[in-house]
C-alpha cells in the first residue's frame, strides 16, 4: 500500500514537472519573439541614426530617445529570457533529478525500517545533511549564486571631459582653401613733421608690408568596431561618436595654444606671443601683480588685452591669496566670484602649462578659420571590414589660425628667472 502511494506520488510529481516544463517553453518562445521584434526595431532606428549622423553630424534627440527606450526594454527582455533558461536548467539538472525520493520514501526503504518491521520494535533513522550556511556560491550545499543576478547600471560611465575655453576667446572665420593669406605691416617709419613753410618740402615716412600665409591643418583619428555591436547597441554608437568629436577638440585646444608649426602642426599662440618683459617685475610681486604687469606690456604695445588664460592650479593660488590678517583678498568664500581679474575674464585650462600665463587681445589679434567642421563618418569599405563584418569610424576636422598681431599676446612664467 505504501509503495503504491509512493509510486502514485512520483507519477503526479513527474506530471507536474512536465506541465511546468511546457509552460516554461511557452514563455521562452514568447520572450524570444519579443526579442526578435525588438532587434528589428533597433535595426531600423540604427539605420535612421546613421543617416542622421551623415546629414547632421549627430543623432537627433527624438531618435536617441527612442533608441535608448528600445535598449532599456531589450535589457529587460534579456533578463526574463535568462531567468526562464535558468529555471529550465535547474528543473532538469542532473544533480536535481525529478524522481528523487522523499524523506518518507528514504525512511521506508532503509535497513533500519525493514529490521523494525521484522522485529516489531526498535528505532529507525535516516541521515540528512543540514544546510548550515547559505552563500553566493554557484555550487555546493547552500550555494544560491544562480539565483542572484547583477544589477546593470544604464548607460556608459565615461572618463572626465575637459571643458574647452580657449577657442571661444578668438574671432571665428571660414575658408574654402587649403591656406589663408593676409597682408601684415612689417615696418613703419613715422617721419611726420611740421612743414617749415609754404613751398618747403614735406617729411617723408616709410611703410612696408609682408605677405603672411598660414596653412590649413587636419586633425583626425579613427576607431574600429564590429558591425553587430553598433547595430545592437545604438547607445554605444552614439557614445563613440561623442568621444570621437571630443578627441578632436582636445587636440585642437592644444594646437591653438602650443602648436609648434612643424610637421603639419598649427603654429599656436604661445610660440608666437611676445615674451614677458622681466624688467617690469618688482620685488614682492604676487601672481596677481605679475598678470597686471603683463596687461601693461600689452597696453604699452598699443593694444588692449581682452582675456587671461591660466592653469587651474595657478587660478586656485590666486583665489586663495590672503592679506596680512589672513582674510581672502579676492573673493568671498561663501559666495565665490566670477572668474575675472583686472576687469578681464579669466579662463583656466589644463592645456596651459602650470606656472605660466597668456595675456592678450585675443578678440582682435587672431582668427580661426574652419575649412571642414568636425564630422564623424562610418564605413565598411576599409581594409578587410567587408569580410570581417567590421566598421571603421573616422572623425576629422580641418582648420587654420592666423595671428595678426603677435605683440598683442604676452606669455611668461610667474616665477622670476
Amino acid at each position: 500500500m505504501h509503495n503504491a502511494m509512493s509510486n502514485q506520488a512520483r507519477a503526479e510529481n513527474r506530471q507536474m514537472q512536465r506541465k511546468e516544463h511546457s509552460d516554461d517553453k511557452v514563455q521562452l518562445k514568447a520572450v524570444t519573439d519579443l526579442l526578435d521584434q525588438r532587434d528589428q526595431e533597433i535595426k531600423a532606428f540604427a539605420e535612421k541614426a546613421n543617416k542622421e549622423i551623415k546629414e547632421h553630424g549627430t543623432i537627433l534627440a527624438d531618435t536617441k530617445t527612442v533608441l535608448d527606450g528600445l535598449v532599456k526594454d531589450g535589457l529587460g527582455l534579456q533578463d526574463r529570457l535568462q531567468d526562464i533558461e535558468q529555471k529550465l536548467t535547474r528543473r532538469f539538472a542532473a544533480n536535481d533529478p525529478t524522481d528523487a525520493k522523499s524523506v518518507g520514501e528514504e525512511l521506508s526503504d532503509s535497513e533500519d525500517f525493514k529490521a523494525l518491521q521484522t522485529r516489531g520494535r526498535g528505532i529507525a533513522r535516516i541521515g540528512r545533511k543540514a544546510v548550515t550556511n547559505i552563500t553566493s556560491a554557484t555550487t555546493g550545499t547552500g550555494g544560491v549564486g544562480v539565483g542572484i543576478q547583477p544589477t546593470r547600471v544604464p548607460g556608459i560611465v565615461a572618463d572626465p571631459e575637459r571643458q574647452f575655453v580657449i577657442r571661444d576667446l578668438i574671432m571665428p572665420g571660414r575658408t574654402d582653401s587649403n591656406a589663408v593669406e593676409f597682408v601684415q605691416e612689417s615696418g613703419f617709419q613715422n617721419m611726420a613733421a611740421i612743414q617749415a613753410g609754404e613751398g618747403a618740402a614735406k617729411a617723408q615716412s616709410d611703410i612696408s608690408f609682408a605677405l603672411k600665409t598660414t596653412n590649413v591643418v587636419t586633425i583626425a583619428h579613427w576607431f574600429r568596431a564590429s558591425k553587430q555591436v553598433l547595430s545592437d547597441i545604438p547607445l554605444l554608437q552614439s557614445y563613440i561618436n561623442g568621444r570621437a568629436i571630443y578627441g578632436l577638440k582636445y587636440k585642437e585646444e592644444e594646437q591653438i595654444l602650443a602648436g609648434n608649426g612643424v610637421g603639419g602642426n598649427m603654429l599656436g599662440l604661445i610660440p608666437q606671443a611676445s615674451a614677458f618683459n622681466n624688467a617690469l617685475r618688482k620685488a614682492g610681486d604676487t601672481k596677481i601683480d605679475t598678470l597686471r604687469r603683463a596687461i601693461l606690456q600689452v597696453r604699452i604695445a598699443e593694444y588692449r588685452a581682452s582675456a587671461i588664460a591660466l592653469n587651474p592650479v595657478d587660478w586656485a593660488d590666486i583665489e586663495l591669496t590672503k592679506d596680512s590678517t589672513g582674510s581672502y583678498i579676492w573673493v568671498n568664500v561663501q559666495e565665490g566670484g566670477a572668474q575675472r581679474l583686472w576687469k578681464l575674464p579669466v579662463v583656466d585650462s589644463n592645456a596651459v602649462p602650470e606656472g605660466e600665463f597668456l595675456v592678450g587681445a585675443m578678440n582682435i589679434a587672431a582668427q580661426i578659420f574652419d575649412r571642414e567642421e568636425a564630422a564623424v563618418e562610418v564605413s565598411t569599405e576599409d581594409g578587410d571590414n567587408f569580410r570581417t563584418n567590421m566598421v571603421t569610424i573616422r572623425a576629422e576636422e580641418r582648420l587654420a589660425m592666423a595671428v595678426y598681431r603677435e605683440e598683442s599676446f604676452v606669455h611668461g612664467e610667474f616665477d622670476a628667472p
